[in-house]
């Protein structure tokens, strides 16, 4: 993993952060970097997602698209929002 990776993981993980604050209902007062976090992981929830209903053939892990993205952001952000804060 290298150091393009990383920063092409914050911006993507910013973007679909951002994206999953907008289309929750309600105010949503998030800084940063835990938007940015919430995004990384509603990526990563979203490629569970997939991979559970699109079976990959070679078996393997695949990232999310955009959609399956901000479905993860927002399925974290709900928890986040309901149990964590």
């Amino acid at each position: 993993m290298g150091l393009f990776h990383i920063i092409s993981m914050i911006i993507v993980g910013f973007i679909v952060g951002i994206i999953a604050r907008f289309v929750y209902p309600g105010a949503v007062d998030l800084g940063f970097w835990l938007t940015t976090l919430i995004g990384i992981i509603g990526s990563l929830v979203g490629g569970v997602i997939g991979g559970l209903v699109f079976r990959s053939p070679d078996g393997k892990f695949h990232p999310a698209g955009w959609f399956l993205s901000v479905v993860g952001a927002l399925l974290v952000l709900w928890v986040y929002l309901n149990y964590l804060k």
